[in-house]
């Protein structure tokens, strides 16, 4: 067994908000590797909440308000590479996301490597 280490990247957003921060991602990581791209799994039922505070500019809710709205949970990969990483975040995620600070989990993971193409 050959495993690979990779960065596992949990994502909150706003379902209307969805296919834009993952078409930003893949401008910068296709999430894939030699067979397959475009992979990612996600959840569309979740919901989230929170309350601005003074000082925030919410793109959704004010502030003092309490507030709620449908989101996808978004996972994926990408190879254990700090610049990798660095990109990903700053230039797929928050600058495609609605958030002023997205709900963004990163952990250090393994995944099973790459099998070598027989072509």
């Amino acid at each position: 067994m050959q495993l690979q280490a990779i960065y596992r990247i949990t994502v909150f957003v706003p379902q209307d908000a969805f296919r834009e921060l993952v078409d930003g991602i893949k401008r910068v990581f296709p999430l894939g590797d030699d067979y397959y791209d475009s992979v990612l799994w996600f959840l569309e039922d979740g919901r989230e909440e929170f309350r601005a505070r003074t000082g925030a500019k919410p793109a959704r809710g004010r502030v003092g308000e309490l507030h709620q709205e449908p989101v996808s949970m978004l996972v994926f990969s990408v190879p254990r590479d700090e610049a990798m990483l660095e990109r990903v975040v700053e230039e797929g995620i928050r600058k495609n996301h609605p958030w002023e600070s997205p709900g963004l989990f990163i952990e250090e993971s393994w995944t099973l490597g790459t099998p070598a193409r027989e072509d």
